[in-house]
């Protein structure tokens, strides 16, 4: 076998054996006219005179094989018979015997999928690579592939494996490593968003949150659902810049504070007013966008302030996609701005659609084509929430392979009809005079509580309440004055609007105190109580009684 055939196309030879082959035994001064001047001995130097380099045909080849420390071995003919294995491959995987099939005596080769391989090197005349393939003892190597001629019929092809076990178990390490970073920001992640959605009365309420796939590292996006009393509703979706553990801590502590705030039952764009500053606090670093939208079953609408985030979309019961207005402020943690909130219908059969960028942002495009595609996607989008969650995933694309987070939230204003529709009704009275309109609430009150059909127990529990909230207002509020009572399927609520923006507190009345007692009757009989500021500059107090599972007929 002639080694000095094959052993010229291992990696270099080739470019030796040409110039070897061009300027054999020829000084420099005497190959190319553009030499340096000192090289062509134009200042007095003579050139050196090199001398003339041994043959390839003049090494002991075989032997510099045989100590090679990668692995060498030969095999010709298009059965692959082996020719030759050197010291190296026979140590790692045992001596082969000349002429012997490679397929009935190097399993090796068949683990590293080599067979299909050396074919197309025979087929091709080209050199093939794969890299870092593992054998069954635990090995790793990157195996190149080369055509070597052969005496025999059909050539031949000289496998060289170097041995990378070493650097593959870093790799693994690192991978491993890197998924449990990874597995532990998912788990922080999931852990600080909602593990069951608040369902209010009068919606229905879905949500999705997709990671980023294995390549992506864990971002900060988040929602919520947040009961807010007398039928009102929070919610709010967000997104933190940023990936990894950090910024999932960071939503962590924002979906906190909106929480906390919510509870102050303040109008959207002073929550996000609050979020500001307090975002600057966590990390002057880390800038998130959030929207913050509350739904008032007695508007049919949404109140929503955004700080920097993607347009709300509502469609309605016709297929018809409506875009709420531009954000209206910057991202949090910008501070020094004001934000403004903002309104968008939200009328019994449309659903409102609220996401994060993920969703929506594709590397080489604009992201209004993104949320032009969600519209298009949402117009044809229908059932219930959960199912429209998955619609909208699907048809933009995301897959378990998402380069980024994804957090989608649904919100449906269901139409009511037949017998479900008996279980939710509204009524109002203005309350006008003086202390004639305690006497006409209190029987108005128990007038609709008795059309409702309640008990005897919580009809007169829900005049005494109303009772009492109309003559606190009576007593410390201005005109206008209004009452209203509403029932769902799950509760009874009571609620006096006036015109005077003191917030009543409930205190601890002393036995010779004539007045004092309204709100502790009111917290004491109710299953809850709040009050709130109301946009026009009044407030507005409410409480709540939860209805029994089964309602008299």
């Amino acid at each position: 076998m002639n080694f000095t055939r094959w052993s010229s196309r291992l990696p270099g030879t080739q470019r030796r054996a040409a110039a070897r082959r061009t300027g054999h035994g020829i000084s420099p001064a005497q190959r190319g006219e553009g030499s340096v001047p000192a090289a062509r001995g134009e200042y007095g130097q003579q050139p050196e005179t090199l001398p003339d380099a041994p043959d390839l045909e003049d090494f002991p080849v075989r032997e510099i094989l045989g100590r090679l420390p990668a692995l060498v071995a030969l095999v010709y003919g298009t059965e692959h018979r082996i020719a030759y294995v050197n010291d190296a491959y026979a140590g790692a995987f045992g001596p082969r015997p000349a002429g012997a099939r490679a397929a009935d005596t190097c399993p090796e080769l068949t683990e590293l999928g080599l067979f299909p391989l050396m074919d197309q090197v025979l087929r091709s005349g080209k050199p093939r690579t794969v890299k870092s393939r593992k054998v069954r003892g635990g090995g790793s190597y990157t195996v190149t592939c080369l055509p070597a001629e052969s005496p025999k019929e059909g050539g031949g092809v000289l496998v060289f494996a170097a041995d990378v076990t070493d650097h593959a178990e870093a790799a693994e390490r690192l991978r491993a490593s890197e998924r449990r970073h990874r597995e532990t920001a998912v788990t922080l992640q999931r852990s600080l968003l909602p593990q069951g959605l608040e369902q209010p009365d009068d919606l229905r309420i879905a949500a999705t949150y997709q990671p980023g796939g294995t390549d992506a590292a864990v971002g900060g996006d988040w929602y919520d659902v947040i009961t807010l009393g007398a039928g009102r509703t929070a919610l709010v979706i967000g997104d933190v810049m940023g990936r990894g553990v950090r910024a999932a801590a960071v939503m962590g502590q924002l979906r906190t504070a909106v929480r906390a705030y919510a509870r102050l039952d303040l109008p959207p764009h002073e929550v996000l007013q609050l979020l500001d500053g307090l975002a600057a606090e966590i990390d002057a670093s880390q800038i998130a966008t959030c929207v913050y939208a509350v739904h008032d079953p007695n508007e049919g609408r949404l109140v929503y302030a955004s700080a920097g985030h993607l347009p709300i979309l509502v469609r309605d019961a016709d297929g018809t996609v409506r875009r709420a207005a531009d954000p209206t402020g910057p991202p949090l943690g910008t501070g020094g701005w004001l934000h403004t909130s903002e309104t968008i219908a939200l009328p019994p059969g449309s659903s409102a659609v609220l996401y994060t960028d993920g969703l929506v942002e594709r590397r080489g495009e604009d992201i209004d084509e993104g949320v032009a595609a969600l519209e298009r996607a949402l117009s044809g989008a229908s059932g219930m929430p959960q199912v429209v969650c998955d619609r909208l995933i699907r048809s933009l694309g995301v897959t378990a392979e998402h380069d980024d987070d994804v957090a989608v939230l649904v919100v449906q204003h269901p139409t009511r009809t037949g017998g479900a529709a008996e279980l939710f009704h509204n009524a109002a009275l203005d309350l006008l005079g003086g202390v004639e309109a305690a006497p006409r609430a209190r029987a108005f009150a128990s007038g609709v509580l008795a059309s409702w059909r309640f008990s005897p127990e919580l009809h007169d529990l829900g005049v005494l309440a109303a009772s009492e909230l109309v003559a606190n207002s009576l007593q410390h509020g201005t005109p206008p004055m209004r009452l209203r009572l509403r029932r769902t399927d799950r509760r009874l609520i009571i609620e006096v609007t006036d015109g005077d923006d003191h917030l009543p507190r409930r205190r601890r009345a002393e036995t010779e105190d004539e007045a004092g007692r309204g709100i502790s009757i009111v917290a004491t009989i109710a299953s809850s109580w709040g009050s709130r500021r109301t946009p026009g500059g009044g407030k507005a107090v409410w409480c709540e009684f939860a209805l029994p599972d089964q309602l008299p007929a």
